[in-house]
């Protein structure tokens, strides 16, 4: 196919959208900041608190699918790295494809297609792997909307899939009971394809440079026409398709956004007063204000408990969030390894999958969600609607904390655990999450020793989850001990339930009388 060609299902009779004058649209967004209850400055967004379905939630599914699942080579960022002389990407481009000139990203679209696509089965899958909310891509870097967008022609509603594939995810997610969200990369499309402005690729073709474009240089802060259309996008995901989790990737960290983050808040959390539904914002780093927003780590773990809710963003593979041949996938007992430790820290999991071109997701990839599920059936108390405990660990094993540290499985043992604590109606208990089935059979807590005073009250009961009945145990002043009785193995170890008596009442004294 020509460079100079569109794309068999994108027809030239489709216009070009121009979005150079924005005047009207921001007025609106001014008018629903206006309203109120927040503003758009830092000191009323860090009022904002993260609703009690999060918090409770713990566990959900990220989705990164678009047309980069077509070459499906090296990972996400193939549209970028295809453009950049000298890597990998680019070298198997041209083999496999073509000059860039003669075969570009966006001659990817039409085989796009997604024909299998059944948000229905999607739906029923992430049930069962016990999600809470699930929070597909709306917009990646490479500029090609899933969603069906009035701001550009280049979405999967109007070529590739033909469909807005993105509204129908959400429809049956609704459906199943699960909260609906979207992510957000369009920032970073201001530099993405600039690779391919550097040597004579379709990148330059005028034709195209509304998908392109802009392709400017990293160096070079956005200018306000592209940062209007960046807010103005935001704004059109919330109000065509209400989310309750908005996620936004790294680069709006930078200075360039910094007058416009607050915008998209404000808005969202004021949408949502009107909606009447609680909502989340997820940044990175230094992007939003301590206590505006969820704070997310990518692919990482933190060194203790944070007293704000947190997120965890990771992906099923450690090579790549989207669909390519040869994935390096992490075992199941590592997925669920992750989703205890966050949840013990005061963190909720979003685990990523990345489909098929067609519109299927990967064997591999239902078996692992199916995986986390099979754990969650029978271990759910100890991670849906639970708090952090007095520790959130015990054991030898270190953990590399911060971000980007999933390189490696750490190679955990049956010494080292978890906690997690719960309060309700029934009484108080206390969870111990064992990362490695012990050898010997028996489950030692040293923190729930008679030694020690965390638990600070009396033992009325203890229990492993799975198992009926009483269960032996022990306790001492270096260890309780539990012999863990014969049960259908799981990932990871047993789960140990304290149930805790009740504190005592103490008699309230008479100050009335005399």
């Amino acid at each position: 196919m020509s460079s100079n060609a569109l794309p068999n299902n994108l027809p030239e009779s489709l216009p070009v959208v121009s979005v150079s004058d924005n005047s009207t649209e921001l007025a609106e967004v001014q008018a629903v900041i206006a309203c109120g209850p927040f503003t758009d400055t830092w000191e009323s967004l860090v009022s904002y608190q993260a609703p009690l379905w999060y918090r409770d939630a713990k566990f959900g599914v990220f989705l990164h699918w678009g047309v980069f699942s077509v070459p499906a080579f090296g990972n996400e960022w193939y549209s970028r790295n295809m453009y950049l002389e000298g890597s990998p990407e680019f070298d198997h481009h041209v083999e496999t494809y073509g000059p860039q000139r003669e075969f570009g990203y966006k001659d990817f679209i039409p085989s796009f297609t997604m024909q299998n696509f059944d948000p229905n089965e999607w739906a029923a899958l992430f049930r069962r792997a016990g999600a809470q909310f699930v929070v597909p891509v709306a917009e990646h870097h490479d500029g090609f909307a899933m969603y069906d967008t009035a701001r550009s022609r280049w979405s999967a509603a109007k070529m590739g899939p033909q469909r807005d594939v993105f509204g129908d995810l959400g429809a049956a997610v609704g459906e199943a009971w699960m909260v609906f969200g979207a992510s957000t990369h369009r920032a970073e499309h201001w530099f993405f394809m600039n690779g391919g402005a550097r040597f004579d690729s379709d990148v330059l073709n005028p034709a195209t440079i509304d998908f392109y474009g802009p392709a400017q240089r990293e160096e070079t802060a956005p200018n306000e026409r592209f940062l209007e259309d960046w807010l103005l996008r935001c704004l059109e995901i919330i109000d065509l398709y209400r989310p309750q989790i908005l996620y936004f990737d790294w680069w709006i960290e930078t200075r360039a956004f910094q007058p416009y983050v607050r915008k998209p808040a404000a808005y969202y959390y004021n949408r949502a007063a009107e909606w009447g539904r609680e909502v989340v914002i997820n940044y990175k780093w230094k992007a939003f204000a301590e206590g505006s927003a969820v704070y997310d780590i990518e692919r990482g773990s933190m060194g203790g408990i944070r007293s704000d809710a947190w997120q965890n963003d990771t992906s099923v593979s450690r090579s790549s969030w989207s669909w390519v041949e040869g994935h390096e996938y992490k075992s199941i007992d590592e997925l669920v390894a992750e989703l205890i430790d966050t949840v013990s820290k005061n963190g909720t999991l979003m685990l990523n999958v990345g489909p098929k071109p067609d519109g299927t997701i990967p064997a591999e990839e239902q078996a692992l969600l199916e995986g986390v599920g099979q754990w969650l059936s029978r271990n759910g108390e100890a991670i849906f609607g639970t708090r952090p405990w007095s520790a959130a660990a015990e054991g030898p094993t270190e953990l590399v904390v911060g971000s980007f540290v999933d390189a490696a499985s750490p190679d955990y043992t049956s010494e080292d655990m978890r906690f997690t604590t719960r309060t309700d109606v029934t009484g108080d208990f206390v969870y111990a999450i064992l990362l490695a089935e012990p050898a010997d059979g028996v489950a030692r807590v040293k923190s729930f020793s008679s030694g020690f005073s965390l638990l600070g009250r009396p033992i009325r009961e203890v229990t492993v989850l799975g198992v009926r009945g009483p269960v032996e145990w022990s306790r001492s002043a270096a260890s309780l001990d539990v012999v863990l009785p014969e049960r259908r193995p799981l990932a990871c170890g047993p789960v140990i339930k304290i149930f805790l008596e009740p504190e005592p009442l103490r008699p309230r004294t008479d100050f009335l009388h005399g």
